[in-house]
């Protein structure tokens, strides 16, 4: 055989491999919900089954991939190759970049661009919406509102961006005056948390942006596709005002990036929105350099309830306070603190009022649904222990307690007499 059509051969063989090998990964992504035409909103966000989670003017990533799992079937929607630290630090060298540009800008003409902002997120405030519901689990008419509260904070942004005001205070030397001046503080560093994936970026994010200061954003590790396609969002309306993409940097990571975002000197605020355990290590490593920080963290809500109550005013209120997001949120209620004569009242009125729910729990994506699934096995394992836990200290489990219908993770809710 000459060597020339020995090379001929081998590339042949060389190119049916690659081509066998692209046909196996087309195959193992064909399952994703991301090529399911159900599913075509996700295309409408710029998604695939394959995506990057760095973003600092150009999308990239150098991290390990993962996969985006939907919380109601278990199907995986689409992968996303992380962020390193290596990707975090070109984040913030971007925004610190792009901080040159953007705090010189008067703050009106901020306050433009987020209202462009605002404007871009309406048009894709549906996509959105179903995205939210589909990778976090909250119901639709959750996840569109959530969407809604972002664009709503632009709004309030861009007349923020106008009336900034300074005082003028009298001064001891004749013939001056002390003039106050607000002024941005830099880089923002934020890291939101599943179970409000785009609206904590939107209150954190919209507000920075008018005041001059530029973001970087590390979204929770388990809703990727709603940070990426939210940044995808902002990038168009900075383009097409050819500003610098640093100014909304984004770097998809785990708990290396979130360590290193507590502990960056570069990061002169640092907004984190989580559990109250995490919360309390970054508030004392942000403290440990003297930096900035805002923490939302975790609850542990009551309502306290009188003898003259209006009881079917108290249970409206509490279900809707239990229930909403599958009790995934901060702010629900927890504790019932009743006054013992009408103990046994509510605590009735409450188990029909649960009863009526349970032909109500289901896809988030269906319409008439009220209560999704639990977002994770980690959340799910967290209720199975609760349950345990409860039933070892002597409590009474008057409703549910167990997993419901044939969705991966629902839960359905308890209520505990002890």
């Amino acid at each position: 055989m000459s060597s020339a059509l020995y090379t001929k051969t081998l590339q042949v063989k060389v190119f049916n491999v690659c081509k066998i090998v692209l046909s196996s990964r087309a195959m193992a992504h064909a399952d994703y919900l991301a090529n399911d035409e159900r599913y075509s909103f996700l295309k409408e966000l710029g998604l695939s089954a394959t995506n990057l989670g760095v973003f600092d003017g150009a999308w990239k990533a150098s991290g390990s991939t993962i996969k985006t799992i939907c919380p109601s079937n278990g199907k995986v929607i689409a992968e996303i190759k992380q962020g390193s630290t290596a990707d975090y630090d070109s984040c913030v060298t971007a925004a610190q970049k792009a901080w040159d540009v953007w705090a010189d800008l008067p703050a009106p003409r901020r306050g433009e661009i987020v209202r462009q902002i605002g404007d871009a997120l309406r048009t894709k405030l549906v996509p959105l919406g179903k995205l939210v519901s589909l990778e976090m689990g909250k119901i639709l008419p959750e996840g569109i509102g959530e969407v809604q509260e972002y664009i709503d904070i632009c709004d309030y942004a861009v007349g923020l961006s106008r009336s900034m005001a300074g005082s003028i205070f009298p001064s001891e030397r004749p013939g001056h005056v002390l003039m106050e001046k607000w002024n941005p503080l830099g880089v923002i560093g934020i890291i939101s948390a599943f179970n409000f994936p785009i609206a904590v970026y939107g209150w954190n994010s919209a507000i920075a942006m008018v005041c001059g200061d530029t973001i970087v954003w590390k979204g929770s590790e388990t809703t990727p596709l709603v940070s990426i396609a939210t940044t995808k969002v902002v990038e168009e309306v900075l383009v097409k005002n050819n500003l610098p993409g640093g100014i909304a940097s984004l770097c998809c990571g785990g708990s290396d990036v979130g360590k290193a975002m507590a502990a960056d000197q570069r990061i002169k605020l640092l907004s984190f929105t989580g559990s109250t355990k995490i919360g309390n290590q970054v508030g004392i490593e942000v403290q440990r350099r003297f930096g900035k920080h805002l923490l939302e963290l975790g609850g542990n809500n009551a309502l306290i309830i009188a003898d003259d109550a209006d009881l079917n005013m108290v249970v409206q209120a509490t279900l809707f306070a239990c229930v909403g997001t599958a009790g995934q949120r901060c702010t629900t209620t927890r504790r019932l603190i009743l006054h013992k004569s009408i103990y046994n009242e509510v605590l009735s009125k409450l188990k029909k009022a649960y009863e009526q729910v349970l032909s109500r729990i289901g896809d988030p994506l269906e319409e008439g649904t009220l209560v999704g699934p639990l977002h994770s096995q980690t959340s799910l394992d967290n209720f199975k222990n609760a349950v345990q836990e409860i039933a070892k200290a002597g409590g009474t489990i008057e409703f549910g307690g167990k997993v419901f219908l044939d969705l991966r993770d629902i839960i359905w809710a308890l209520l505990f007499c002890t």
